[in-house]
């Protein structure tokens, strides 16, 4: 590889041909700070906040978009930087609603970090007329703010990696604007509320709706019994909102801040994952016995359902019949549960704590109510959690590590690798293969589909049979490998999760800043907590699982079963027609 060499505040650095400042910088632990970049997806140096001083060159140049060149000399904090960067940051100000004390970034925005860097408190001389702002709070998980956004398009940028685009700059000038075509409502458009447009907003523009005051409510009304649910990747990035290290596991402390805000019981919505491998393997072999329509597509991703029936709807038959486990743990909640102790289900309330703003829309969806009453009553993101355990003043980083409850608190190795991509393709592996077989598998570890890449795909051999399964995560993979499947390629079995690297990376995460998303696989860590978990697990294989066998024995029969499916599965809709896009 051809490596140039150059300068950065005088000292001597080499890096590869092609490479930017901001690239050359980094490798010296100089890091130029940025708004619009996000590598790969938004390199358009629009900010002009990574501006930089080349010698020789008459005016400064962006750092993220500038290629270096051979004997280069670069200066990343001169006077002359310093003032440019300031006076960019005044004019953006001087259009921002500087509510910032209210704002739910307050504390973790870009904007405001450099802000406070620069000792800038106000746009002064900029200071005037403002643009005329959006507010839309139309669809069920999120909403836009367009008096915080600073047009550094990242989240359209997102949103077009997602293979969605629903979002762009409209109008010209001191008018323009962020929205939807024409103007539209986001809610009245295929946006499938993923979320990634969210954890890319460097500021306070972008925002699930916050749920948190519902559960205040429900915690405050005696007459209600409320559980909580805890989605598996939650645990493995709760803790960055309390200053632990990427990919830490935070399950005891997480258990133990829920009890102390006050709910009855704190479950954990990996049982319901084992659930979900019992139902979808046995639809699985079903429909390879019995040529039901193959592949068979999972179902555990709301982000991933809307886009199917936005844009797949031909493949609408692929999809399995199951519902998500946040689905099956409140219909299991307000069945059996409910049955089991008593409990009349209109007073049961279930709270899920989930990684993803999807899950919002997700409670909300026609035939998801075994009970009666729907599955799941509210639904707040990691986010949201962490907010209400800072606000009751818990001092998280001190509790001790507690369990969760049972008996919804039992589950495999195979549920909690759910969240991450690939997750469950190996636990519904796990059990297929040993139901087709008859035998133990000397190894539970289905290492080639795992790791972080779009698409993954194997030809597995089992009890004489090949078995044609993949993996996809991001809608950008999705997209290429349903192509595939509409050309007439043949697979047995896929998964598809509607975040890059799965539910660890989910659009309800904690928001790390651009500088940290482009220098650390944050996805990978967050899944390596998970996959730690698994290996450490007693029991990592659902089919294993002590209390789903005995919730077959007393109540569900068995996988399959019309009582099972009356509980436990749902139905899909063709939304192709549905928006104006």
């Amino acid at each position: 590889m051809d490596m140039v060499n150059l300068k950065i505040n005088g000292m001597d650095v080499s890096v590869p041909q092609g490479s930017t400042i901001l690239e050359a910088a980094r490798k010296l632990g100089i890091e130029i700070p940025t708004l619009c970049y996000m590598k790969e997806i938004n390199e358009i140096g629009a900010c002009r906040i990574c501006v930089v001083e080349v010698k020789g060159a008459r005016t400064l140049v962006t750092a993220c978009v500038f290629p270096v060149s051979e004997g280069m000399e670069v200066f990343t904090n001169t006077v002359r930087v310093q003032k440019a960067r300031k006076t960019t940051l005044e004019m953006i100000l001087s259009t921002h609603n500087r509510s910032c004390l209210s704002c739910v970034r307050s504390g973790n925005c870009e904007l405001q970090t450099l802000c406070k860097e620069y000792g800038i408190e106000d746009a002064g001389r900029f200071d005037g007329a403002m643009p005329e702002s959006i507010y839309d709070d139309s669809s069920a998980h999120m909403i836009r703010d367009n008096s915080k956004c600073i047009l550094c398009r990242r989240c359209v940028a997102a949103c077009k990696q997602q293979e969605v685009a629903v979002i762009g700059a409209n109008d010209r000038g001191f008018d323009t604007n962020i929205s939807c075509v024409y103007g539209t409502e986001l809610g009245s458009v295929d946006c499938i509320s993923c979320g990634q447009c969210i954890v890319n907003c460097p500021t306070g523009a972008l925002q699930e709706k916050d749920d948190t005051d519902k559960v205040y409510a429900a915690l405050s009304d005696t007459t209600k019994h409320v559980v909580v649910q805890t989605a598996p990747a939650v645990r493995a990035a709760l803790g960055e909102e309390f200053d632990y290290a990427i990919g830490t596991n935070v399950q005891g402390k997480m258990v133990a801040a829920l009890r102390r805000l006050g709910f009855a019981k704190v479950f954990d919505t990996d049982i319901a994952a084992d659930l979900t491998i019992m139902e979808e393997a046995n639809e699985l072999l079903d429909r390879v016995k019995n040529g039901g329509a193959l592949p068979l597509i999972t179902s555990c991703s709301p982000g991933w359902i809307k886009y199917c029936e936005y844009r797949y709807p031909d493949l609408i038959k692929n999809l399995s019949s199951c519902k998500s486990p946040q689905q099956m743990f409140g219909a299991i909640t307000k069945t059996w549960y409910a049955e089991k102790n008593g409990i009349d289900p209109k007073d049961i309330v279930v709270v899920s704590v989930m990684p993803c703003t999807a899950k919002k829309f997700e409670i909300g969806r026609e035939d998801q109510s075994a009970s009666g009453f729907a599955d799941v009553d509210i639904a707040i993101t990691t986010r949201e959690l962490a907010r209400m355990i800072k606000r009751a003043h818990i001092q998280f980083n001190q509790l001790p590590d507690e369990e969760f409850d049972n008996p919804l608190g039992t589950s495999t190795g195979a549920a909690v690798i759910f969240g991450a991509t690939g997750g469950v393709m190996e636990a519904a592996l796990r059990t297929a293969v040993e139901t087709l077989t008859g035998e133990e598998l000397k190894s539970v570890d289905f290492e080639v589909v795992r790791g972080t890449a779009e698409v993954k795909e194997a030809a597995l051999e089992v009890a004489g049979m090949t078995v044609k399964v993949a993996v996809a995560s991001g809608m950008k993979g999705a997209k290429v490998l349903l192509d595939r499947v509409r050309a007439g390629e043949e697979f047995h079995f896929i998964e598809i999760m509607g975040c890059p690297g799965g539910c660890v990376n989910g659009g309800g995460q904690p928001i790390q800043p651009t500088s940290v998303r482009q220098t650390v696989d944050i996805k990978a860590l967050r899944a390596k907590a998970l996959y730690d978990a698994d290996a450490a697990a007693t029991i990592r294989k659902s089919h294993d699982n002590p209390v789903v066998k005995a919730l077959y024995e007393e109540y569900l029969e068995k996988p399959g079963s019309h009582k099972a499916h009356k509980i436990l599965h749902t139905s899909y809709v063709d939304r192709s027609k549905d928006t104006i896009m």
